[in-house]
């Protein structure tokens, strides 16, 4: 039992399960906030006097906003949050941007692999991950790149995507409208709606699709550096309010109708392509196939075609014909501040294999449709992302030429999948998988007193 006095600087514990044989001390959790001032707060917050989201509003001070939520989700839970980071980090650069409600922040470490030599510049390339083996197997890739001359890439398309979903009365009505956005005729004065919401975004196409008497209507446009989702959901809004005038009796039921398409598997984005299509190749010499990656031409190019290719395909795979895209698209994409729900369209990726030079040495490449980043915007601007961005060379907005950051920083992700593809083939094919994984994947320190500390 605790004194009334000290009762509020305690926090609620939860009794272990009652399908437990094991008899379970729970310890309080003792409460650190600086002031009684915070602490009254807390209890008005508990209580429902004052809402958790307005704290920032009503303190001014995002830091303790954070602190206070803090507490009071741990009394109102009952779960202690330590472990979980609270200082260290600026508050004030997530507010009304990054993340709202915030009671602290995730540590994931960052490594780099590389040299990537990459159309004839190196990079050294940032991965957040928490995966072991995963950045010294691309880094592999990357050394096997480089001692061969070197990988090249190709930006194939660069345009973002919205698709609203609209309604008419008939299929006919609904028809007709599909005919006028996607007429030539009809398109630069389209065109000069769309491009007043910004600066930078420039309306490229509209291409429709019917389903009954709803049409969807997928817009693309180039977006500069940014990411530009809501540049380009911005200038659809535009061409909607003008739609109105000709087509009054369409209704529109939805600024996004899927057709986009978003953070989901589609095959409209692999066929179509959304954000940056690249394509990115290497020829890996023989010995550098031996001695590196300690496999064969012959060998790595069979497992390619089973696994990639046919084993994919037996899978019904949408956009995943590769070995792990998704694993250094996620780890690049978190370490520079891009979405990490835009990995799966990010993903998607083709990975191709063939004997060159009479057998001797590989051609590899992948070939990605819908790589998604920006280098201005969201999570770009943290300071540990920016960094991450910085060490690349892609960071902010390009002096001259709008969007060269943002296609630069596409097809560095590419040629780090080109290595990681690389690198986890050839240990498939030389079956180093497992070994390897035990090795770097498997710690034999007790990290339980550390997490505790």
């Amino acid at each position: 039992m605790v004194d009334g006095a000290s009762q509020h600087h305690r926090l609620m514990t939860c009794p272990p399960p009652s399908t437990s044989k094991q008899t379970v001390v729970v310890q309080p959790l003792i409460s650190t906030l600086p002031s009684k001032e915070d602490e009254e707060i807390v209890k008005s917050v508990v209580e429902g006097k004052i809402a958790s989201y307005s704290l920032e509003k009503e303190l001014g001070d995002c830091r303790r906003a954070a602190e206070i939520r803090r507490e009071v989700v741990q009394r109102i839970t009952g779960r202690s949050l330590m472990g979980l980071a609270l200082e260290g980090f600026d508050y004030d650069s997530i507010l009304g941007q990054c993340c709202e409600m915030p009671v602290g922040y995730v540590q994931i470490p960052v490594g780099v692999a590389g040299p990537l030599l990459l159309d004839g510049f190196e990079y050294t390339v940032p991965m957040a991950t928490t995966e072991g083996c995963l950045v010294a197997s691309t880094n592999r890739g990357c050394k096997a790149i480089y001692l061969s001359g070197g990988a090249n890439s190709c930006l194939l398309r660069d345009g973002m995507t919205r698709a609203p979903v609209v309604r008419f009365g008939s299929a006919r009505r609904a028809a007709e409208l599909k005919f006028y956005v996607e007429s030539q005729d009809n398109f630069d004065t389209l065109a000069v709606v769309f491009n007043r919401s910004s600066r930078f975004a420039r309306l490229q196409s509209i291409q429709g699709a019917i389903a009954g008497k709803n049409l969807y209507m997928r817009f693309s446009c180039s977006t500069g550096d940014a990411m530009g989702m809501n540049m380009v959901s911005k200038g659809v809004t535009n061409v909607l309010d003008f739609l109105q005038n000709d087509f009054p009796d369409m209704e529109v039921i939805g600024i996004s109708g899927n057709y986009c398409s978003d953070k989901k598997p589609a095959a409209v984005n692999w066929i179509e392509g959304r954000g940056k299509s690249v394509v990115c190749e290497a020829i890996i010499k023989e010995d550098v196939v031996q001695k590196v990656l300690k496999t064969s031409v012959g060998s790595m190019v069979e497992l390619n075609m089973l696994k990639n290719l046919a084993g994919s395909a037996v899978a019904g795979a949408l956009g995943g014909f590769n070995a792990h895209a998704s694993n250094i698209v996620s780890a690049v994409f978190i370490a520079t501040g891009q979405d990490p729900a835009q990995n799966i369209e990010s993903s998607h990726c083709i990975t191709m294999m063939e004997a060159v030079n009479g057998g001797k040495d590989l051609h590899i490449s992948v070939t990605m449709p819908s790589i998604e980043v920006g280098t201005i915007g969201g999570g770009t601007q943290l300071a540990s992302q920016a960094a991450c961005l910085n060490l690349l060379g892609v960071k902010g907005t390009s002096n001259g030429n709008p969007g060269s950051n943002s296609r630069l920083l596409a097809t560095i992700v590419a040629g780090s999948v080109l290595a990681g593809e690389l690198s986890l083939m050839s240990a498939i094919a030389a079956g180093q998988l497992v070994k390897s994984h035990m090795k770097y994947n498997r710690s034999s320190k007790d990290v339980s007193k550390a997490a505790e500390s």
